[in-house]
């Protein structure tokens, strides 16, 4: 047994599965667009395949970013231990790995109608092109919200056959979010990734990036307030919001010098934005 977790535990640190904040960052818009979609009742066959494809697709995420990044990861202190690094694993293991987790996926997604199966081609394609991004743009924090909310409007074709205008909104409500946490991610990383040669949103905000999160964060939540009057959802969706609120202003006053541990800890603490917005949602559907 001991011999088994030694092969397989490289593969599962490849694929994040010891941390799981990602999982979680894409899991709470997902449900939460299925619960809109559905009216508070999912399909079972759906909540499940949406479950296990996200877990699926965002390990298959990192995968294929340790095999983007494996000529800069060694000059990153962060990433410097990861198996494509280290030589646990080679990148061909990778790619192995990657198209294995995208062919279950897709298994996954045959269970689903025709628009759905249509659409995961796309959320295939962002998937896979996402980790390239930080060379080419300054922006793969916007890519990589599109990426991550592209399990929006695919829960509501599945859910519903269409994807109605509510589901595009909760889409760029996510892209805001996403672009938004991810920048404290990269603040992280930024002595690192100017040394390394790799762009990202934290780069490109500079001295304003503290503002900017700022008004990303508001622009998100606009959205979704913008999302609870069209649906004329109830308080307990808007307390979820005002939670969301003081949590942005807690990470703000958390990265007050910027430091990489307090920008790591204010990406985590989204963890809980998400979770609010989803049981506001819960809540709402469950007393109706």
């Amino acid at each position: 047994m001991r011999q088994l977790y030694q092969k397989i535990d490289p593969y599962l640190r490849l694929m994040r599965i010891d941390r799981p904040i990602g999982i979680l960052l894409l899991l709470w818009p997902t449900l939460s667009a299925l619960w809109i979609a559905a009216e508070g009742k999912p399909d079972l066959t759906v909540f499940v395949v949406f479950v296990l494809g996200v877990i699926i697709m965002r390990s298959a995420g990192c995968v294929i970013n340790d095999y983007a990044d494996r000529k800069v990861d060694g000059l990153v202190e962060r990433t410097a231990n990861r198996p494509l690094i280290t030589g646990e694993l080679q990148a061909r293991d990778a790619l192995k790995l990657f198209a294995g987790l995208g062919f279950v996926a897709f298994l996954l997604v045959l269970l689903l109608n025709n628009l759905t199966i249509a659409m995961s081609v796309v959320g295939l394609f962002l998937a896979a092109t996402y980790p390239f991004m930080k060379r080419y743009t300054y922006l793969p924090q916007v890519y990589l919200g599109a990426a991550f909310g592209w399990a929006i409007p695919m829960a509501f074709a599945a859910q519903t056959n269409t994807v109605p205008t509510v589901a595009w909104l909760l889409f760029i409500a996510n892209i805001l979010w996403t672009t938004a946490y991810d920048t404290y991610y990269a603040m992280a990383d930024r002595k690192d990734d100017l040394h390394a040669g790799v762009k990202s949103t934290a780069i490109l905000f500079g001295d304003d990036d503290k503002v900017i999160i700022a008004i990303l964060q508001l622009s998100f939540l606009v959205v979704m307030v913008l999302v609870g009057s069209q649906l004329a959802l109830s308080s307990s969706y808007y307390i979820g919001i005002a939670v969301a609120l003081v949590l942005f202003i807690y990470q703000q006053k958390l990265t007050k010098n910027k430091q990489a541990a307090q920008c790591m800890h204010a990406f985590l603490n989204n963890n809980w934005v998400g979770a609010a917005l989803f049981s506001g949602i819960v809540v709402h559907y469950a007393m109706s």
